[in-house]
């Protein structure tokens, strides 16, 4: 007899919230006219979260199919405090960064794809929308300052961006760049950053399954201070490597100095995968703190995806330390 070995994130059929619920609860949000313009907090819609629904011409493109492959091991983080503790340095470096990131403007925003590419491009988000499949995912989000949360993303699979790119044999990494707009994001006035903010990733990173383009998030477009309209997610890797508010994507042969890379590369390095083992030169990585509930809990290596990437990193590993 032939048994599946569950990987450590899978949570067990009794523990989740039954899909009939979670339906429900959606057609009754639907019903009421908030499903995809708003959420509720205490019994009130947020009405920054309408607005920004209805001023978003995708808005009636959400909520997505939910791609029940990607399950949780904890309950999701409520959207409220999701809404409400993030970092979005653009705008600021402090974590009441909301109000602040409602000054990106999300349209007019087109997305440039370049480099080693059989044709270089540059699409409207709204194009792009609608070329992609788009699915929901339940992920862990873990970040280098020790915090966790969980979110339902929505988006498109790296994959079909990689298929709609169509990347020559020279692109061995893909770059990402964000807008650089200090007269809009007065955190980008400051001048001992880098601007504008730049991620990397391996071309076989992007090819993993867990590779996320975002375009959502709990049933609606991506709130602004989550990155909208387009950002990545990359739940195995610390969070600054899921880059916010893409502009450009570029594919070349060399492999990219991110953003954090720059500042502080002792700190934070290409690699960034989540290791409870490797700390942080200024802070222990062993645990981390569950945002909304306080409870301090063990880190598990690659944020508790290993089983779908560790073997990304078999033969790197030898040569390169791989955590930072």
């Amino acid at each position: 007899m032939h048994f599946q070995k569950k990987p450590d994130w899978h949570i067990g059929e009794a523990e989740a919230t039954p899909e009939e619920i979670f339906l429900n609860r959606r057609q009754i949000l639907m019903a009421m006219g908030i499903g995809a313009a708003g959420s509720l907090s205490g019994g009130l819609l947020l009405p920054s979260l309408s607005r920004a629904a209805q001023e978003d011409p995708s808005a009636s493109l959400y909520p997505v199919p939910r791609n029940e492959a990607y399950e949780l091991d904890r309950e999701l983080t409520p959207e409220e405090v999701n809404l409400r503790y993030n970092n979005f340095y653009e705008f600021g470096s402090h974590k009441e960064i909301h109000k602040a990131a409602q000054a990106l403007k999300t349209r007019p925003w087109e997305v440039r794809i370049d480099g080693a590419v059989e044709e270089e491009k540059t699409v409207a988000i709204d194009d792009l929308l609608k070329a992609m499949p788009l699915e929901e995912r339940l992920y862990r989000h873990r970040c280098v300052e020790a915090w966790s949360m969980t979110i339902p993303w929505s988006g498109f699979a790296m994959k079909a961006l990689l298929d709609y790119s169509q990347p020559t044999s020279k692109a061995k990494y893909v770059r990402f760049e964000t807008f650089h707009d200090k007269e809009m994001a007065s955190g980008q006035s400051q001048f001992w950053y880098p601007w504008p903010y730049v991620e990397g990733m391996t071309m076989e990173e992007a090819a993993n399954d867990l590779a996320f383009m975002v375009t959502g998030a709990y049933g609606k477009p991506l709130a602004k201070q989550f990155g909208a309209p387009l950002r990545l997610a990359l739940p195995w890797k610390y969070g600054f490597k899921s880059i916010k508010s893409i502009r450009r994507i570029t594919f070349t042969a060399e492999r990219p100095v991110s953003f954090w890379e720059q500042l502080a590369p002792t700190e934070y390095g290409f690699w960034a995968n989540v290791n409870p083992d490797v700390p942080h030169p200024r802070w222990s990585q062993a645990t981390e703190r569950v945002l909304h509930t306080g409870d301090r809990v063990p880190t598990l290596i690659y944020n508790g995806y290993g089983e779908q990437v560790a073997g990304l990193y078999d033969e790197i590993g030898k040569s390169e330390k791989i955590f930072y």
